[in-house]
């Protein structure tokens, strides 16, 4: 309870070392604040001094509680309720077009390349607590999983549904991924919008030109960081599929067109990155983590309390009754 409490006058608090020389001229005076008689012997009046006597000094006690009280009313003693609200100055909307090819399954990351994209969006959706966020997929063709929301459980959730199941063509159309990803944004009204573009591919596939959609990209005002995702060199992945339907795994050449991944970047803005692996991947979502920043406005509301006043009272009431006492009991003291 005490832990909660602030001064508001913490200067005033220096008082308590006046009381230290009234102590002391207490102690002095104590002895000449009744009446004395001087006899040469004092034998015959020996005997124990009244309870009175006793509790004279209760006076003082009183007095010294009502002025350490008041010093402390000075002090202003206070407890403060602190609400905190926050106001979004400049939202994001980002949109995640994710390739979802056969190749996404190599294991060149673990345990797949789509299982650790999976892992590592997850994980940057949750650190973009203020943005909305949606998510396109594209493989030989592209389509919205998840428009643009605030809601980041509907993304999670739509996020850790995305597999590859056969739906749509097989291929790596990079333009259409990107021109569906141009589409769920280019009406958006926030003061940035952003596409993360991920592939492990080159554009075999689609009708739309890679560079058309980037260009599309640019009218809108869309900063696009691409992101080639595959080891150097070559990795595990599916080749072909067995009579049980399952994937035949073999070693394949990597194969990133990364100079158009790079011109995409360079002509919206954007940056281009590549992961090697789990780490690298890793790193370059939370790069991209920090180098889009929400602008949030705290507006923080002190409600104070002010208690010096019980603190007055109560050395009002020690001063009275300090004052009855002088008057009744204690008055041929005086």
């Amino acid at each position: 309870m005490f832990s909660q409490i602030q001064f508001a006058n913490p200067e005033y608090l220096w008082g308590f070392l006046l009381l230290l020389p009234v102590m002391v001229w207490y102690g002095f005076k104590r002895k000449h604040q009744q009446a004395r008689l001087t006899l040469s012997s004092l034998q015959g009046f020996k005997g124990s001094p009244s309870l009175l006597v006793k509790l004279f000094p209760m006076l003082f006690i009183f007095r010294l509680l009502a002025m350490s009280l008041v010093i402390l009313a000075f002090a202003r003693p206070q407890t403060v309720d602190v609400s905190t609200r926050t106001k979004t100055n400049k939202g994001i909307d980002i949109v995640m077009a994710i390739d979802v090819s056969s190749s996404m399954l190599a294991q060149d990351l673990k345990p797949n390349r789509l299982a650790a994209l999976k892992n590592v969006a997850g994980d940057f959706i949750n650190q973009r607590r203020s943005d909305r966020i949606g998510l396109v997929i594209y493989a030989g063709e592209s389509y919205t999983k998840t428009p643009i929301t605030s809601d980041k459980r509907i993304v999670q959730n739509a996020l850790n549904e995305i597999r590859y199941d056969g739906i749509i063509n097989d291929g790596t159309a990079i333009g259409m991924g990107l021109a569906t990803a141009v589409n769920r944004l280019k009406d958006s009204r926030a003061k940035s919008k952003v596409i993360i573009l991920l592939t492990d591919g080159v554009n075999n596939a689609g009708f739309i030109d890679p560079k058309i959609a980037a260009e599309l990209a640019v009218e809108f005002q869309i900063k696009t960081y691409t992101i080639g995702l595959g080891s150097n060199g070559n990795a595990r992945a599916p080749i072909g599929v067995l009579p049980n339907g399952k994937f035949q795994y073999g070693i394949t050449k990597v194969e990133i067109d990364e100079e158009l991944l790079k011109s995409i970047a360079d002509a919206t803005g954007g940056l281009y990155f590549r992961a090697t692996d789990n780490s690298s991947l890793e790193d370059i979502y939370a790069e991209i983590n920090k180098l889009e920043k929400t602008e949030i406005e705290e507006f923080k509301y002190y409600n104070y309390q002010e208690k010096y006043r019980i603190l007055v009272l109560i050395a009002m009431a020690f001063l009275f009754l300090e004052w009855i006492l002088k008057n009744t009991l204690y008055r041929s003291f005086i």
